[in-house]
């Protein structure tokens, strides 16, 4: 192996390191792959390898997923990103504005759900008057689908 192939070689993380060093599994990371999140190349032998910037593109994809962005929606912001270079704190601050919208709707939509189920929860529709839930002759279904009440949206 020649000194730049050396290099290069420990420039390189297989699947098992970047599993160890994310704290992941290797299904896991896998599983990134195939949905286009994460890339790898192979080996003369073979074997997947991972540029050492795919930590800080599966950090983020773990921090985005706990709180609550799909993974389509990662991928989607992912795209943006150079495919080249590891993701930068001025990528990060792009990526989090556009996911902070939604996060801000979605903290409003559970504070409601909170507010307005803190009564009805184990109670045994037994105080039907004061029940936000409450649906007397399917009336909401005229306005459309779903939980009208509590998740407008």
């Amino acid at each position: 192996m020649s000194k730049a192939d050396h290099a290069h070689f420990f420039d390189e993380l297989s699947v098992g390191e970047v599993a160890r060093r994310s704290g992941l599994a290797v299904s896991t990371i896998h599983f990134y792959e195939a949905k286009g999140l994460i890339r790898s190349a192979r080996s003369s032998g073979n074997q997947r390898r991972y540029p050492r910037e795919v930590l800080r593109r599966v950090a983020i994809i773990k921090v985005a997923q706990r709180t609550g962005i799909p993974l389509k929606t990662i991928g989607d912001a992912f795209k943006a990103l150079p495919s080249e270079r590891t993701p930068t704190a001025e990528d990060w601050s792009r990526l989090s504005s556009v996911w902070k919208v939604e996060l801000e709707r979605r903290i409003d939509r559970l504070t409601r759900l909170r507010d307005h189920l803190t009564d009805c929860i184990g109670c045994g529709c037994l105080s039907v008057k004061s029940c936000p839930l409450h649906n007397p002759w399917d009336r909401l279904g005229e306005q459309g689908v779903g939980p009208r009440l509590l998740d407008p949206d």
